[in-house]
């Protein structure tokens, strides 16, 4: 899936937020969608596993 699609995804999700759920669904929904893709792109770049290690200090 290409960054056009997931933007265009993301864009009317906010916008049903917004629309049905006033301004604080709005935010919810916004600040729930970046701490998905910060854990997306952890993911991806295989340093998920550095969330749950315990101690020392974790290098972002």
């Amino acid at each position: 899936m290409n960054t056009a699609v997931v933007g265009l995804a993301v864009g009317m999700a906010l916008g049903f937020a917004g629309w049905f759920g006033g301004f604080g669904a709005f935010l919810l929904v916004a600040a729930l969608g970046a701490v998905g893709f910060v854990v997306g792109r952890l993911a991806d770049e295989g340093r998920l596993g550095e969330l749950f290690q315990p101690g020392g200090r974790k290098r972002w």
